[in-house]
C-alpha cells in the first residue's frame, strides 16, 4: 500500500467529555484502581491526538487487546473509546476490569473509533474487516485474515481501494527471537519449526493448521526471501472434527527447506525454531519463542583463542566448546535477546501505522499469503483422509 492517505473522521459518536464520564462511571462499578485508570485516561488523552481504538471481541485473546490498548491509554498513546462483545456479561466484566467503556453494537464501535482491533471468530473476519474498511476505519485482523482465501484478497483490495491500513495478527512476528534471528541466520537453508499446545477451549472452528502452523508459515515466507516452490502437508484427527496433529514441508526456489510441526493435543507446550544458515559464518540457531532465549553454534575464527573476544565468550554464562575437530572449535553462545511482550509490540506497531499512514509489517497482503500456504496444506490433508 505505501504511505497512507488522511484518515477519515469518525462519525457523530459522543464527544470526549461524554465518552469519559461513561468511562468513569462503568469503572465505579469495579475496583478503586480501575476508577483511578479511567480518571488518568480523561486527563491524558483529552489534550491528545491520540488515535481512536476498540476492540470487538474479549474471548481468551480480545481480552490482551483490551488489557494492553488500556495501558496505551494511561500514557496517551490511544484514546480507548470502547470494547464491544454479543456476550454483554462477558463485555461488561472486561470493560469493568480495564476500566473501559462498553459499546452497545458494531455500529456504535463504527461511528467512535478510526481503528480497530478485530478479535473475533475466524468466520466472521471477512464480513467485520469488510464493513470497517469500507467505511474507512483502520483494521487489525487477528490471524488467520479469514477462512477463505478469496475473502482475503478482497480486504486486501478494500485496504487499497479506501487507503486504510489493514495489519493481521501474526504476533510472532513480533517476537523479539524473530528480530534477533534475522539479524545472524542471512541464508536460511534448513528450518524447523515446533508449535505444540494442550487441547485449547478456543478456535475450534479450524484446524491447527490455520490455528496454530500458521504463525510459523507467516514467519518462514516473512524470512526466507524466495517464492515457494513445493508444499506437502500431512495431519491427523485426533479429538475434533479437523486435524489436530500436522507437519508440513515448504521447498523454496533458492534450496531452503522448510519442516513445520503443530500439535494442540501435547502435554506440553512448545514454541521452538531452529534454522541452519550458510553464507560466510555458517551457524545452527536454536530459539525458543516463548522464554525468549537459545543458543547460537558456529565456528569460531582461527586466532579466536587468542582474542579478547573469544575469552569474553568463553567466560560468558553458558558458553562453551561443544566440539573441535581438525582444529576448528564448535562454540555454543547464549543469544542476547531484550525480552518484551510481542502482542504489545504489535498493537503499538498497529498504532503507528494509522498515526504515520504506513504499511504494517504484516499487511493484508502477508496475511493472505500464509493462508493460501495453509489452505493448501489443509487441502492436501482432507485429500489423505478421504482416500
Amino acid at each position: 500500500m505505501g504511505n497512507l492517505g488522511q484518515s477519515s473522521t469518525p462519525g457523530t459518536g459522543s464527544k470526549h467529555g461524554n465518552f469519559h464520564a461513561r468511562s468513569v462511571r462503568v469503572a465505579g462499578r469495579g475496583s478503586r484502581l480501575t476508577l483511578i485508570r479511567a480518571v488518568r485516561i480523561a486527563t491524558l488523552t483529552g489534550v491528545s491526538d491520540a488515535v481512536k481504538v476498540a476492540v470487538l471481541g474479549v474471548g481468551g485473546l480480545g481480552q490482551h487487546h483490551v488489557r494492553i490498548y488500556a495501558e496505551m491509554a494511561e500514557v496517551g498513546d490511544v484514546e480507548f473509546v470502547g470494547l464491544y462483545d454479543p456476550n454483554v456479561e462477558r463485555a461488561q466484566e472486561i470493560a469493568n476490569k480495564n476500566g473501559v467503556r462498553v459499546l452497545e453494537s458494531t455500529e456504535a464501535v463504527l461511528e467512535q473509533a478510526e481503528g480497530v482491533s478485530i478479535v473475533t471468530p475466524t468466520v466472521t473476519h471477512h464480513e467485520l474487516a469488510s464493513q470497517f474498511l469500507k467505511a474507512g476505519r483502520h483494521v487489525l485482523v487477528e490471524k488467520p485474515i479469514t477462512d477463505e482465501a478469496k475473502q482475503a484478497a478482497e480486504l486486501v483490495q478494500l485496504a487499497k481501494e479506501h487507503d486504510r491500513v489493514l495489519q493481521v495478527g501474526h504476533v510472532e512476528r513480533f517476537n523479539p527471537v524473530f528480530d534477533y534471528l534475522q539479524t545472524v541466520a542471512k541464508e536460511p537453508r534448513f528450518i524447523e519449526t515446533h508449535r505444540l499446545s494442550p487441547y485449547p477451549a478456543r478456535s475450534m472452528d479450524i484446524g491447527v493448521v490455520l490455528d496454530l502452523m500458521i504463525h510459523d508459515l507467516d514467519i518462514v515466507l516473512a524470512f526466507v526471501d524466495s517464492p515457494v516452490k513445493e508444499v506437502d502437508g500431512v495431519g491427523v484427527q485426533v479429538l475434533s472434527a479437523s486435524e489436530d496433529i500436522a507437519n508440513a514441508r515448504l521447498k523454496f526456489e533458492n534450496g531452503c527447506v522448510a519442516n513445520l510441526t503443530v500439535s494442540r493435543v501435547s502435554p506440553e507446550r512448545m514454541r521452538k525454531i531452529r534454522v541452519f544458515s550458510g553464507g560466510e559464518t555458517t551457524s545452527y540457531v536454536s530459539l525458543d519463542y516463548q522464554k525468549q532465549e537459545g543458543y547460537i553454534y558456529r565456528i569460531a575464527a582461527e586466532d579466536s583463542e587468542e582474542s579478547s573476544l573469544w575469552q569474553k565468550l568463553l567466560h560468558a554464562k553458558d558458553s562453551a566448546i561443544v566440539s573441535e575437530f581438525g582444529g576448528k572449535k564448535v562454540v555454543r553462545e547464549p543469544v542476547p535477546i531484550a525480552k518484551d511482550e510481542p502482542l504489545k509490540l504489535e498493537l503499538q506497531h498497529f498504532v503507528e501505522c494509522v498515526r504515520e499512514r504506513q504499511t504494517p509489517k504484516v499487511s493484508g497482503e502477508a496475511g493472505r499469503q500464509a493462508l493460501e500456504v495453509a489452505l493448501e496444506i489443509t487441502r492436501q490433508i482432507q485429500v489423505l483422509e478421504t482416500s
